[in-house]
Protein backbone atom coordinates (compact mmCIF):
# COMPACT_ATOMS: atom_id res chain seq x y z
CA UNK A 1 0.00 0.00 0.00
CA UNK A 2 1.45 3.37 -1.26
CA UNK A 3 1.25 5.50 1.96
CA UNK A 4 1.62 9.24 2.16
CA UNK A 5 4.28 10.93 4.52
CA UNK A 6 2.26 14.07 4.57
CA UNK A 7 -0.25 13.89 7.31
CA UNK A 8 -1.53 17.57 8.05
CA UNK A 9 -3.41 17.56 4.35
CA UNK A 10 -7.03 19.09 5.33
CA UNK A 11 -10.05 17.17 3.70
CA UNK A 12 -9.66 16.48 -0.26
CA UNK A 13 -10.73 18.69 -2.41
CA UNK A 14 -13.07 17.48 -4.97
CA UNK A 15 -11.28 16.80 -7.96
CA UNK A 16 -7.78 18.06 -8.90
CA UNK A 17 -6.26 21.24 -8.56
CA UNK A 18 -6.17 21.78 -12.47
CA UNK A 19 -9.43 20.21 -12.71
CA UNK A 20 -12.02 20.51 -9.46
CA UNK A 21 -15.00 17.72 -10.49
CA UNK A 22 -15.18 14.23 -8.92
CA UNK A 23 -17.30 11.36 -9.04
CA UNK A 24 -18.72 9.44 -6.16
CA UNK A 25 -20.53 6.24 -5.23
CA UNK A 26 -22.07 5.65 -1.86
CA UNK A 27 -22.96 2.39 -0.92
CA UNK A 28 -26.19 2.17 2.30
CA UNK A 29 -27.28 -1.55 3.38
CA UNK A 30 -28.88 0.37 7.11
CA UNK A 31 -30.81 3.01 7.57
CA UNK A 32 -29.49 6.23 9.39
CA UNK A 33 -26.76 8.56 7.92
CA UNK A 34 -25.42 8.26 4.71
CA UNK A 35 -23.45 11.77 4.38
CA UNK A 36 -23.03 13.63 6.91
CA UNK A 37 -24.08 17.29 7.29
CA UNK A 38 -20.79 19.58 5.13
CA UNK A 39 -20.73 22.39 2.33
CA UNK A 40 -18.57 23.22 -0.56
CA UNK A 41 -18.48 25.65 -2.91
CA UNK A 42 -18.58 23.59 -5.92
CA UNK A 43 -21.88 22.31 -7.45
CA UNK A 44 -23.27 18.82 -6.89
CA UNK A 45 -25.12 16.68 -8.88
CA UNK A 46 -27.30 13.25 -6.84
CA UNK A 47 -28.82 10.25 -8.52
CA UNK A 48 -30.75 8.01 -6.81
CA UNK A 49 -31.17 5.08 -8.86
CA UNK A 50 -33.59 3.31 -5.83
CA UNK A 51 -33.70 2.66 -1.78
CA UNK A 52 -35.30 5.03 -0.17
CA UNK A 53 -33.77 8.27 1.11
CA UNK A 54 -34.04 12.10 2.64
CA UNK A 55 -31.99 14.99 2.13
CA UNK A 56 -31.88 17.34 4.42
CA UNK A 57 -30.58 20.99 2.42
CA UNK A 58 -30.41 24.05 4.77
CA UNK A 59 -32.96 23.40 7.63
CA UNK A 60 -35.55 21.84 4.73
CA UNK A 61 -36.23 18.03 4.24
CA UNK A 62 -36.59 16.63 0.82
CA UNK A 63 -37.39 12.76 0.60
CA UNK A 64 -35.87 11.06 -2.69
CA UNK A 65 -37.27 7.46 -3.97
CA UNK A 66 -36.51 6.00 -6.81
CA UNK A 67 -35.74 7.09 -9.78
CA UNK A 68 -34.38 11.12 -9.55
CA UNK A 69 -31.85 13.89 -9.55
CA UNK A 70 -30.73 16.19 -6.45
CA UNK A 71 -29.05 19.40 -7.18
CA UNK A 72 -27.32 21.37 -4.43
CA UNK A 73 -25.95 24.64 -5.49
CA UNK A 74 -22.43 26.22 -4.05
CA UNK A 75 -22.41 26.66 -0.63
CA UNK A 76 -25.63 24.70 0.49
CA UNK A 77 -25.71 22.91 4.12
CA UNK A 78 -26.49 19.45 3.48
CA UNK A 79 -26.64 15.84 4.27
CA UNK A 80 -28.35 12.20 3.19
CA UNK A 81 -30.10 9.92 5.13
CA UNK A 82 -30.92 6.35 4.20
CA UNK A 83 -34.42 5.29 5.43
CA UNK A 84 -34.54 1.76 4.35
CA UNK A 85 -32.11 -1.27 5.27
CA UNK A 86 -31.83 -2.74 1.80
CA UNK A 87 -28.70 -2.21 -0.32
CA UNK A 88 -28.78 0.65 -2.30
CA UNK A 89 -25.88 3.73 -3.32
CA UNK A 90 -26.47 7.22 -4.76
CA UNK A 91 -23.93 8.35 -7.14
CA UNK A 92 -22.67 12.20 -7.32
CA UNK A 93 -20.72 14.40 -9.27
CA UNK A 94 -19.34 17.59 -7.24
CA UNK A 95 -18.00 20.15 -9.89
CA UNK A 96 -16.88 24.08 -9.59
CA UNK A 97 -18.75 25.49 -12.46
CA UNK A 98 -15.82 27.10 -13.65
CA UNK A 99 -14.39 24.64 -15.37
CA UNK A 100 -17.12 25.07 -17.80
CA UNK A 101 -16.48 28.91 -18.18
CA UNK A 102 -15.15 30.19 -21.65
CA UNK A 103 -12.43 32.76 -22.63
CA UNK A 104 -15.18 33.96 -25.40
CA UNK A 105 -17.73 36.45 -23.48
CA UNK A 106 -20.77 34.54 -25.38
CA UNK A 107 -24.55 34.27 -24.22
CA UNK A 108 -23.95 31.18 -22.25
CA UNK A 109 -21.30 32.50 -20.30
CA UNK A 110 -23.30 36.54 -19.76
CA UNK A 111 -26.69 34.45 -18.85
CA UNK A 112 -25.59 30.98 -17.60
CA UNK A 113 -22.49 29.89 -16.53
CA UNK A 114 -21.15 33.40 -14.89
CA UNK A 115 -24.23 33.85 -12.60
CA UNK A 116 -24.33 30.36 -11.91
CA UNK A 117 -20.67 30.63 -10.58
CA UNK A 118 -22.02 34.06 -8.97
CA UNK A 119 -24.72 32.38 -6.93
CA UNK A 120 -27.51 34.59 -8.65
CA UNK A 121 -28.77 31.51 -10.72
CA UNK A 122 -29.79 28.55 -8.84
CA UNK A 123 -30.21 24.50 -10.32
CA UNK A 124 -33.54 23.12 -9.68
CA UNK A 125 -34.03 21.16 -6.54
CA UNK A 126 -35.14 18.08 -7.77
CA UNK A 127 -36.19 16.23 -11.14
CA UNK A 128 -38.12 12.81 -11.28
CA UNK A 129 -38.95 10.74 -14.07
CA UNK A 130 -42.06 12.01 -15.19
CA UNK A 131 -40.28 15.60 -16.46
CA UNK A 132 -39.53 15.62 -19.92
CA UNK A 133 -36.09 16.68 -19.26
CA UNK A 134 -34.95 13.65 -16.91
CA UNK A 135 -34.23 11.37 -19.63
CA UNK A 136 -31.52 13.59 -21.32
CA UNK A 137 -30.32 14.60 -17.95
CA UNK A 138 -29.76 11.04 -16.77
CA UNK A 139 -27.75 10.11 -19.99
CA UNK A 140 -25.56 13.04 -19.87
CA UNK A 141 -25.11 12.13 -15.90
CA UNK A 142 -24.25 8.21 -16.79
CA UNK A 143 -22.03 9.63 -19.28
CA UNK A 144 -19.72 11.82 -16.89
CA UNK A 145 -19.85 8.56 -14.83
CA UNK A 146 -18.32 6.94 -17.08
CA UNK A 147 -16.01 8.98 -18.64
CA UNK A 148 -13.83 9.43 -15.23
CA UNK A 149 -13.55 5.22 -15.40
CA UNK A 150 -15.21 2.17 -14.68
CA UNK A 151 -17.21 2.39 -12.49
CA UNK A 152 -19.94 -0.11 -13.35
CA UNK A 153 -23.89 0.14 -12.74
CA UNK A 154 -24.05 -2.59 -10.20
CA UNK A 155 -21.16 -1.41 -8.15
CA UNK A 156 -22.01 -1.42 -4.52
CA UNK A 157 -18.46 -0.27 -3.52
CA UNK A 158 -18.06 3.26 -1.94
CA UNK A 159 -15.86 4.70 -5.10
CA UNK A 160 -13.94 8.29 -5.38
CA UNK A 161 -13.15 8.87 -9.18
CA UNK A 162 -10.52 11.85 -10.76
CA UNK A 163 -8.98 11.79 -13.67
CA UNK A 164 -6.30 14.11 -14.86
CA UNK A 165 -6.72 12.45 -18.55
CA UNK A 166 -7.46 15.31 -21.38
CA UNK A 167 -9.94 13.04 -22.91
CA UNK A 168 -11.74 11.87 -20.39
CA UNK A 169 -12.01 15.43 -18.95
CA UNK A 170 -12.85 16.78 -22.39
CA UNK A 171 -16.04 14.28 -22.17
CA UNK A 172 -16.57 15.57 -18.99
CA UNK A 173 -16.95 18.99 -19.72
CA UNK A 174 -19.12 18.16 -22.89
CA UNK A 175 -21.63 16.30 -20.87
CA UNK A 176 -21.77 18.70 -18.25
CA UNK A 177 -22.68 21.21 -20.49
CA UNK A 178 -25.19 19.50 -21.61
CA UNK A 179 -26.73 19.14 -19.03
CA UNK A 180 -26.87 22.68 -18.34
CA UNK A 181 -28.37 23.13 -21.86
CA UNK A 182 -30.99 21.07 -21.07
CA UNK A 183 -31.74 22.34 -17.86
CA UNK A 184 -31.92 25.65 -19.84
CA UNK A 185 -33.90 24.35 -22.34
CA UNK A 186 -36.76 23.92 -19.75
CA UNK A 187 -36.02 26.96 -17.94
CA UNK A 188 -35.33 24.38 -14.78
CA UNK A 189 -32.85 27.48 -13.73
CA UNK A 190 -34.13 29.92 -11.15
CA UNK A 191 -32.79 33.66 -9.92
CA UNK A 192 -31.56 33.51 -6.65
CA UNK A 193 -33.75 35.16 -3.60
CA UNK A 194 -32.15 37.58 -1.32
CA UNK A 195 -33.22 35.55 1.48
CA UNK A 196 -30.50 35.23 3.97
CA UNK A 197 -30.51 32.30 6.43
CA UNK A 198 -28.47 33.55 9.40
CA UNK A 199 -29.20 29.64 11.13
CA UNK A 200 -27.64 28.11 8.05
CA UNK A 201 -24.90 30.61 8.27
CA UNK A 202 -24.12 29.64 12.07
CA UNK A 203 -23.97 25.64 11.14
CA UNK A 204 -21.80 26.37 8.14
CA UNK A 205 -19.35 28.69 10.65
CA UNK A 206 -19.40 25.90 12.91
CA UNK A 207 -18.82 23.07 10.86
CA UNK A 208 -16.06 24.92 9.25
CA UNK A 209 -14.19 25.84 12.68
CA UNK A 210 -14.57 22.07 13.91
CA UNK A 211 -12.62 20.86 10.64
CA UNK A 212 -9.97 23.83 10.98
CA UNK A 213 -9.56 22.69 14.52
CA UNK A 214 -10.54 19.33 15.06
CA UNK A 215 -6.83 18.86 16.32
CA UNK A 216 -7.29 21.24 19.42
CA UNK A 217 -9.69 21.04 22.67
CA UNK A 218 -13.06 22.36 21.08
CA UNK A 219 -15.70 23.03 23.63
CA UNK A 220 -19.18 24.18 23.28
CA UNK A 221 -18.38 27.99 24.56
CA UNK A 222 -15.85 27.79 21.17
CA UNK A 223 -18.47 27.25 18.70
CA UNK A 224 -21.18 29.16 20.36
CA UNK A 225 -18.73 32.18 20.35
CA UNK A 226 -17.93 32.04 17.03
CA UNK A 227 -21.57 32.97 15.63
CA UNK A 228 -22.28 34.72 18.71
CA UNK A 229 -25.36 32.96 20.23
CA UNK A 230 -25.88 31.26 23.79
CA UNK A 231 -24.87 27.72 24.43
CA UNK A 232 -27.81 26.49 24.77
CA UNK A 233 -29.68 27.95 21.84
CA UNK A 234 -26.49 27.02 19.50
CA UNK A 235 -26.67 23.13 20.72
CA UNK A 236 -30.90 23.32 20.02
CA UNK A 237 -29.88 24.64 16.59
CA UNK A 238 -26.83 22.55 15.46
CA UNK A 239 -28.52 19.27 16.35
CA UNK A 240 -31.49 20.79 14.54
CA UNK A 241 -29.56 20.84 11.40
CA UNK A 242 -27.71 18.47 11.42
CA UNK A 243 -29.11 15.75 13.21
CA UNK A 244 -26.58 15.07 16.22
CA UNK A 245 -25.09 17.75 19.06
CA UNK A 246 -21.74 19.49 18.41
CA UNK A 247 -20.01 17.07 20.46
CA UNK A 248 -20.79 14.23 18.88
CA UNK A 249 -20.35 15.42 15.27
CA UNK A 250 -16.87 16.54 16.75
CA UNK A 251 -15.89 12.36 17.38
CA UNK A 252 -17.23 11.33 14.64
CA UNK A 253 -15.47 13.94 12.24
CA UNK A 254 -12.40 13.35 14.34
CA UNK A 255 -12.70 9.27 13.73
CA UNK A 256 -13.35 9.77 10.04
CA UNK A 257 -9.80 11.45 10.04
CA UNK A 258 -8.41 8.61 11.64
CA UNK A 259 -9.62 6.80 9.37
CA UNK A 260 -8.04 8.39 6.65
CA UNK A 261 -4.55 8.45 8.53
CA UNK A 262 -4.67 4.64 9.15
CA UNK A 263 -5.45 4.32 5.32
CA UNK A 264 -2.73 6.42 4.02
CA UNK A 265 -0.18 6.38 6.21
CA UNK A 266 2.10 4.29 8.48
CA UNK A 267 1.69 6.96 11.73
CA UNK A 268 1.50 4.79 14.53
CA UNK A 269 -2.11 4.43 16.68
CA UNK A 270 -0.47 7.10 19.24
CA UNK A 271 0.31 9.47 17.13
CA UNK A 272 -2.96 9.38 15.24
CA UNK A 273 -4.84 9.60 18.46
CA UNK A 274 -3.26 12.94 18.91
CA UNK A 275 -3.40 14.16 15.52
CA UNK A 276 -6.84 13.44 15.62
CA UNK A 277 -7.45 15.75 18.92
CA UNK A 278 -7.98 13.07 21.70
CA UNK A 279 -4.98 13.59 24.35
CA UNK A 280 -6.07 10.31 26.04
CA UNK A 281 -5.38 6.93 24.24
CA UNK A 282 -8.05 4.88 25.87
CA UNK A 283 -10.74 7.55 25.25
CA UNK A 284 -9.33 7.35 21.38
CA UNK A 285 -9.90 3.56 21.30
CA UNK A 286 -13.18 3.72 23.08
CA UNK A 287 -14.44 5.83 20.56
CA UNK A 288 -12.88 4.22 17.28
CA UNK A 289 -14.61 1.35 18.65
CA UNK A 290 -18.17 2.75 18.99
CA UNK A 291 -17.93 4.03 15.47
CA UNK A 292 -16.40 1.42 13.86
CA UNK A 293 -16.97 -2.13 16.05
CA UNK A 294 -12.73 -2.40 16.15
CA UNK A 295 -9.51 -1.38 16.65
CA UNK A 296 -7.51 1.10 14.85
CA UNK A 297 -4.84 -1.91 14.43
CA UNK A 298 -7.14 -4.34 12.62
CA UNK A 299 -9.10 -1.48 10.83
CA UNK A 300 -5.33 -1.19 9.17
CA UNK A 301 -5.13 -4.58 8.24
CA UNK A 302 -8.11 -4.86 7.08
CA UNK A 303 -7.62 -1.82 4.85
CA UNK A 304 -3.99 -3.12 3.97
CA UNK A 305 -5.53 -6.71 2.49
CA UNK A 306 -8.07 -4.70 0.77
CA UNK A 307 -5.89 -3.23 -1.44
CA UNK A 308 -3.76 -5.25 -2.11
CA UNK A 309 -6.37 -7.18 -3.60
Amino acid sequence: MNRQSSVFKEIRTHGTQSFPCAAYRTHSSERGTLVKHHWHEEAEILYFSGGKFRLEINMDSFPAHPECFYFINPGELHGIITETADSHWEDAVVFSPGILSFDSYDEAQIHLVKPIQNGKLLFPRCITPEHPAFAPLKKAFLDVMHSFGQMAEDSVFDSTLITDDLTSQLYIKSSLLYILATLSAHRLFAPAEKNFDKRVESVKTALTYIRNHYRDRIYIADLAGQVNLNEQYFCRLFKKAVGCSPIAYINEYRIKQALRLLEETNLPVTEICLECGYNNLGNFLREFRRHTETTPLQYRKRSDAAESK
